[in-house]
């Protein structure tokens, strides 16, 4: 077939060969210092674990949100411009933290039964009592409590307002509204939930009939060094303790959930612990696979030591790569812990590649010539292998989340380690292996055995300990059986009419799934989901949601320079801007708090006039007699108001949605404001990655993509195939994504390490299928596509099993950060093998007209198809090209 004269790549490819196979001629006559020198390096690179404790990084907050985020430097602003005393007078809504603190969430037991009750109260004021019971190192909780007006801060106002008898609720009840209460003063609705009203009454003070919850908060001292320090320790006695305080309190009105705020933290550290014994369980089962892809029936042709010591070169990669960084001071992260799973699994691909260029090899020649060809042509293709996927990890690091960086560059680093391993000490076994089969001896015993069958021995033994043939005529190994199911079954069944039919409508259903999946993914991390599943914070989290739904985070609006509030106009655009923020959809406008209000109310009804900037400031103590709390609120000279700060309420925020819609609505109204205001919540921390995460994600997958369609351009000498691996990135980002949502997968931090791999992997399978078609030199379209999946289906299926393999013990993890790598990875390899075995190949019959390739093509590939391919996991039958001459 006549055609365009194909651009060839020997500038590239033919200096890197010439490089290796010297490389493997030096490994097959010398193979003892390249197994020696690798192992001496890991062991001392291993030095680098002790410093694994203090490099382990478990801040959530570093980790999991975007570095330099908005809401961090908000945070700063009012840090720094209003200073909090809670030894004085501490106050929950203006804290720029969390804070301190432990939870209670207490919920009446039975479905109609109401938790406003005398005996619910009894056991909760019991309750109550045995928590401010707890102390450690002498420090009692009256001694570490947040302090306001004098006493320590109330649990909840419920419990403040029965003055330590139960009775007295029966009492309040008729009085009681929600969620304003005691006459509007007080925010009811962070402290009790699940509630039932009576329809009359205003809409933000209507009679309490009954509630499902109840939630104590016991906040603690956290601005002093010295006192945060004890806090924390009293934080740590009251979780020690508080499962057994509740065991002994035999509570039978209601059941109880707790929390603190070290509890997100502590269960986010366990989970490195959980993960270790599953890799025990992905080692066995890759060592297994590994050795039942190596085996043969002859005793001399097995490879199973090369197979075993293939896995432990995967291994020492891991220890080399991660001691290297921990002595450099590389942050340890927990999304680092799943890094090990995936170097094994995909790690072990490169040993099938040399095994598979081994068996190509002349079974007369010399080991020193046998490696030397086995790396002219294997060892190309594991560099590659290691181009595409060491940069797919590096372009990673450009991300603004913490957990992706240490991540990225973990992997990266260990698949550089993989590949010089696999050319120096797994080479150096592959040659020591080469000289046993050399002088044909056993695999278990070492010892010599016959080629031809011996008739005076019996079938157990012919079986056992006669081997060493080959094909005479080619003088290589034969042919492994599940190359003949390829071409033999699997791909003319495939080239049926009906079945290519019904594969392009199983692609079409894949695609519009795969898009309505993406348009309904969700952004951002649940918090709950950094702990454990059968974690204690858990249930709290779950009667949270279920209970204290309605109204969300009461978010400070500052103004963050000096105005003159003296001047009318000013004070015009400044209530302008409260309007508007309050008109949002997300904001409860009547439960606003402003000093600047209450301030303009008290002067107008004592004829007061405020248009005077030192009568303005002058008479602010007028104000403070009022509200003692809106000093807090203002800073403030006797020249000028430098800053202050009002509250708004938020409402109906319920998920990950609504959060980011929160943020991004809030900010855009602030930024429209003449004012100059932010708006600031401490869980604004957290939702800054519904900002960030779209854009890095996108980010990252677009510029690794264009950093793949780069090397296939480059190393791949055929538009048409570049354009295929083009369209199988696309394809399998789209398919990843879409799923991630039938799966219950959020596009966070977590999944967007899983897009960057996906981005590496996805080239692989269809890479090779297209270039295998393009460069077939059958006439006909389906038998090119036949012809490919003889060559390259069954690489395809051993190296989608061995890496599924590496990740699939996480599973089973009560994490749903490994989960969630296994998720992602599992249906990486899927849709990259479905698109290889079925969809690629067919796609590929119906554009035969774009096939224009020339003798000398064909000959390019069948020499050097390895050579060329820029791919990654699923290769090692790939010399198989040659074994077939046309």
């Amino acid at each position: 077939m006549s055609g365009p004269t194909t651009c060839n790549t020997d500038c590239l490819e033919r200096p890197l060969s010439q490089l290796l196979r010297a490389l493997g001629a030096s490994v097959g006559t010398h193979p003892w210092p390249f197994l020696l020198l690798p192992l001496v390096l890991s062991a001392g690179l291993s030095t680098g674990f002790v410093f694994l404790h203090s490099r382990q990084k478990h801040d959530m907050e570093g980790q999991f949100t975007p570095l330099g985020g908005p809401a961090k430097g908000e945070r700063c602003f009012v840090q720094t411009h209003f200073p909090t005393c809670d030894a004085e007078h501490f106050s929950a809504q203006r804290l720029s933290t969390l804070g301190t603190f432990a939870a209670l969430l207490a919920v009446v037991i039975g479905d109609n039964a109401t938790l406003l009750t005398r005996a619910a109260f009894a056991e909760l004021l019991a309750l109550n009592e045995a928590v401010q019971r707890f102390h450690t190192t002498g420090r009692t909780f009256a001694q570490l409590c947040a302090h306001s007006h004098g006493t320590c801060s109330s649990p909840n106002p419920l419990l403040s307002a029965l003055q330590g008898n139960p009775v007295r609720i029966e009492a309040l009840l008729p009085n009681l509204t929600w969620p304003l209460a005691f006459q509007g003063r007080v925010f009811l609705a962070p402290f009790v939930g699940g509630v039932k009203l009576d329809p009359r009454g205003t809409k933000w003070e209507r009679p309490l009939l009954a509630a499902k919850a109840l939630r104590l908060l016991y906040f603690l001292q956290e601005d002093d060094a010295s006192q945060r320090e004890a806090s924390e320790l009293w934080l740590k006695s009251f979780l020690e303790h508080i499962p057994h305080v509740l065991g002994s309190l035999n509570l039978k009105s209601i059941q109880v959930a707790y929390f603190t705020s070290l509890s997100r933290q502590e269960e986010f550290e366990k989970h490195i612990k959980e993960v270790v014994p599953l890799f025990s369980i992905t080692y066995f089962l890759t060592i297994f696979f590994s050795i039942i892809s190596c085996a043969r029936q002859d005793c001399v042709r097995t490879r199973v030591w090369v197979a075993a010591f293939g896995v432990f070169s995967s291994g020492l990669s891991v220890f080399s790569s991660f001691g290297l960084l921990l002595l450099c001071g590389v942050p340890f992260v927990i999304t680092v812990a799943g890094a090990p799973f995936l170097i094994l699994g995909v790690g072990v691909d490169d040993m099938f590649i040399l095994v598979s260029c081994w068996q190509q090899t002349k079974v007369k020649d010399s080991v020193k010539d046998r490696m030397a060809d086995t790396y002219a042509e294997a060892a190309v293709s594991v560099t590659i292998t290691t181009l595409t996927d060491v940069l797919a990890f590096y372009i990673g690091i450009a991300t603004s989340f913490q957990s992706v960086r240490s991540f990225c560059i973990y992997t990266g680093t260990a698949f550089i380690f993989c590949y010089l391993y696999n050319l120096t000490f797994l080479g150096a076994i592959l040659a020591l292996n080469g000289r046993r089969e050399e002088s044909n001896r056993h695999w278990l015993t070492f010892m010599k055995v016959e080629t031809e069958p011996q008739d005076s021995r019996g079938l157990v033994y012919n079986r056992c300990c006669i081997g060493g043939s080959f094909d005479e005529a080619t003088g290589t190994e034969t042919e492994h059986p599940m190359k003949g199911f390829f071409r033999k079954h699997y791909g003319p069944f495939l080239m049926h009419t009906w079945i290519k039919v019904l594969a392009m409508v199983l692609y079409l259903l894949y695609l519009s799934s795969s898009i309505y999946g993406c348009i309904q993914v969700k952004e951002g991390i649940d918090l709950r989901n950094l702990a454990s599943d059968n974690s204690y914070v858990i249930q709290y989290y779950d009667w949270e949601e279920k209970y204290f739904e309605v109204y969300g985070p009461r978010v400070m609006v500052v103004v963050t320079q000096s105005i003159e509030y003296w001047n009318s106009s000013v004070r015009a655009d400044l209530e302008n801007c409260m309007e508007s923020l309050e008109n949002s959809s997300y904001v409860d406008k009547e439960l606003s708090e402003s000093w600047f209000r209450i301030y303009e109310s008290v002067t107008f009804d004592m004829a007061l006039d405020i248009d005077d900037k030192n009568a303005f400031i002058g008479n602010l103590p007028l104000l403070f007699n009022i509200t003692p709390e809106s000093q807090w609120d203002i800073n403030f000279s006797s020249t000028e108001i430098s800053s202050s700060r009002f509250y708004i309420q938020t409402f109906n925020v319920t998920t990950a949605v609504d959060e980011s819609n929160l943020l991004s609505e809030l900010r855009g109204l602030a930024k429209n404001c003449k004012i100059p205001v932010i708006v600031y919540h401490p869980a604004f921390i957290y939702f800054d990655q519904y900002v960030a995460i779209i854009h890095n994600a996108i980010q990252n997958v677009l510029v690794a993509a264009a950093a793949m369609l780069v090397i296939s351009l480059l190393l791949i000498p055929n538009p048409l195939c570049s354009l295929w691996v083009t369209f199988a990135i696309a394809s399998v980002i789209v398919g990843v994504t879409g799923f991630m949502t039938y799966w219950d997968v959020n596009l966070d931090s977590i999944s967007m390490i899983n897009l960057i791999i996906c981005t590496g992997f996805s080239v692989d399978f269809s890479a090779h299928i297209s270039y295998a078609f393009v460069s077939s030199k059958e006439p006909k379209m389906n038998d090119k596509a036949v012809d490919a999946l003889y060559r390259l289906g069954y690489p395809i299926m051993q190296g989608a099993v061995s890496t599924i393999l590496g990740v699939v013990a996480l599973s089973v993890a009560a994490s749903y950060i490994f989960r969630t790598f296994f998720k992602i990875i599992f249906l990486v390899i899927l849709f990259g093998a479905v698109h290889g075995l079925i969809f690629i190949p067919v796609f590929l019959t119906f554009f035969g007209c774009c096939v224009g390739w020339q003798k000398d093509s064909a000959f390019v590939a069948e020499k050097s198809f390895v050579k060329l391919s820029p791919v990654n996991v699923v290769n090692p039958q790939l010399p198989a090209l040659q074994e077939n001459p046309f």
